[in-house]
């Protein structure tokens, strides 16, 4: 798990989990018998040490703008604490077949969160559709990353400009 976060994921051989363990890399094989088996253990392990934000949370609360506003800061507030790991599964996960699963995983995260984003708007057709879009723009790791990292915003900043994108497109 460290050496995906510092290295990268698909820089990171059996001889070096070996090396950072202190074992000998049989070791590691008799655990990991292959490199599904080890991305498997070292996503779950990750993910329980950092669990995404929970939707479920969210859902109490009924004004679809403060609901927005709270889910982003803890969102955002996760991709700031996680900010190296997510950078080197993203970038590593079209060149290491066994990402695909946790890369989907979090895929269906967002999904579920943008859905709870989405529940309690009136907008119809395609205002919602623009709503939607700029719902699943604003959750994204991406937008995050620029507007924090590229633009220098901090993520109340982020937060605010995400939620008043999210009205304007409602408005329109």
């Amino acid at each position: 798990m460290k050496l995906h976060g510092t290295v990268g994921p698909s820089r990171t051989t059996v001889t070096a989990v070996a090396e950072e363990a202190g074992i000998q890399r049989g070791t590691v094989y008799r655990h990991f018998p292959d490199e599904d088996a080890l991305f498997r253990a070292c996503s779950m392990h990750w993910l329980s040490l950092n669990p995404t934000p929970s939707p479920e949370a969210w859902v109490e609360i009924e004004d679809p703008s403060q609901r927005l506003r709270r889910a982003l800061a803890e969102l955002y507030h996760w991709y700031q604490r996680n900010q190296r790991m997510l950078d080197n599964v993203f970038r590593d996960a079209p060149l290491v077949p066994a990402l695909k699963p946790p890369v989907e995983g979090l895929q269906r995260q967002l999904s579920a969160m943008h859905a709870t984003l989405m529940r309690g708007r009136r907008q119809r057709g395609r205002r919602r559709a623009r709503v939607g879009a700029a719902v699943g723009l604003a959750v994204g790791f991406g937008a995050w990353s620029s507007l924090v990292r590229e633009n220098g915003l901090d993520s109340a900043e982020a937060v605010d400009l995400m939620a008043t994108m999210v009205s304007a497109a409602g408005a329109q």
